[in-house]
């Protein structure tokens, strides 16, 4: 294991002009001080590794240092020639250079690599997309990729609930989550994110975009959902359900969680502790199961769920009634 972490610092090096130990140890999934040793360890082997102290400073090669040591593991050759969403890179445009940068890429492997390779296309496909998910519409995603590249702030109009609102913003970076794009952009020093197929209109700034030093995209998108889902607003409630629709209740309802599943009671029935976003939702959930699941507490969702009932037969009687 060392081994490779070593040469995994090596090709870094080579890569980035200059990197902390901070993020080759966040990187390589170590301490910082396993990383100081490394460093020893290359150094005595002859590799010209040096430490810049101070702000902007870190780990580098001596200029023009090289390694040839490139060769691809068994694994690293399957993880790179898994198929990449399609939708993505086409959304992207970047679909056809990307089969041909892999094209390139299995040329230069020896044969039983390339064996390897077409293997591991032929076994695994993943697919973003949600099986229920509309396509959505993304005409200004080129528009902001041209900016995120060129480093240019972005004038944009957003649709927010029924209004649209204009903003000067710095972009940042381009998320996919599933299939649908989300920018992330710095508004007045506050990093937000947007929809894309909710950008209604994109035009670049003729002003630099400002980045922040310490950004990274991929730690802030993280972070960032696990706080988006950490402050949803919670309802809990416990029902009954008939147990012929226990397995489709797991397939539906956005924000609707199963949190326990008690023993069948005498009627074969099952209790469930169960968390919806909000009241609203938690009737509308339990009212399209119709006589199939029964609300047991709280007190208020049970009433609210029997007044729904009667609006609908309600409703539909004197309907009935005009026929």
């Amino acid at each position: 294991m060392r081994a490779d972490r070593l040469l995994s610092i090596l090709l870094l090096l080579q890569v980035h002009r200059r990197i902390t130990a901070h993020e080759l140890a966040k990187r390589l999934e170590v301490s910082e001080r396993t990383i100081h040793r490394d460093m020893e360890a290359l150094s005595a082997t002859g590799v010209p590794v040096t430490a810049d102290r101070g702000s902007g400073g870190g780990w580098s090669l001596l200029e023009n240092y090289r390694t040839n040591l490139t060769g691809l593991s068994l694994a690293e050759v399957q993880a790179l020639f898994l198929t990449t969403p399609a939708t993505i890179l086409t959304d992207l445009g970047l679909h056809k250079a990307s089969e041909a940068a892999l094209i390139k890429l299995l040329a230069t492997l020896p044969s039983h690599s390339q064996h390897t390779a077409e293997y591991a296309r032929q076994r695994i496909y993943v697919d973003a997309t949600g099986w229920n998910r509309a396509e959505e519409m993304v005409p200004a995603l080129p528009m902001l990729q041209e900016a995120i590249w060129q480093e240019q702030k972005l004038h944009i109009i957003y649709e927010r609930g029924e209004t649209l609102v204009e903003r000067l913003i710095d972009p940042l970076g381009l998320v996919a989550k599933g299939s649908v794009w989300y920018l992330v952009a710095a508004v007045e020093d506050q990093v937000r994110n947007y929809r894309v197929s909710r950008i209604r209109e994109a035009r670049l700034s003729d002003q630099s975009s400002r980045r922040p030093l310490d950004f990274d995209l991929a730690a802030y998108w993280v972070q960032a959902t696990a706080d988006f889902k950490e402050n949803l607003p919670r309802y809990a409630a416990t029902v009954r359900v008939d147990p012929s629709i226990l397995s489709y209740m797991r397939l539906v309802g956005r924000y609707t969680r199963i949190e326990r599943v008690f023993p069948p009671d005498e009627d074969g029935w099952v209790r469930l502790s169960m968390q919806f976003q909000e009241e609203r939702g938690a009737c509308e959930y339990v009212v399209s199961f119709g006589s199939q699941i029964e609300v047991v507490e709280p007190a208020a969702l049970r009433e609210k769920v029997i007044q729904v009932a009667e609006s609908i037969l309600t409703f539909y009687s004197q309907k009935s009634s005009h026929l």
